[in-house]
């Protein structure tokens, strides 16, 4: 009897990977920002953004850092193949 093909099918679609990829180095990149500027100098988009104050954001920057890491982590995971087949 013979047994069919299994052909690899994506997790997700592509534009999922890539939309999680950059959404997770854009977040990195924004962790950076919080913890190498002050409250003050920061973009007056980041929510933080005080002017007059001297102190980093770290718990915003910890924050930032968590969820791109996070984005990454699901766009690895939605990048794989799974069989088409069930398993037994």
């Amino acid at each position: 009897m013979a047994t069919p093909s299994s052909t690899p099918v994506r997790n997700a679609p592509v534009i999922a990977t890539v939309a999680l990829s950059v959404l997770g180095v854009v977040l990195l990149v924004v962790a950076l920002v919080y913890f190498a500027r002050p409250a003050s100098a920061l973009p007056s988009f980041f929510p933080g953004h005080t002017a007059g104050i001297a102190h980093h954001h770290v718990t915003h920057g910890i924050a930032a850092l968590l969820v791109g890491l996070l984005s990454l982590v699901g766009a690895w995971f939605s990048s794989g193949t799974r069989s088409a087949t069930p398993r037994r």
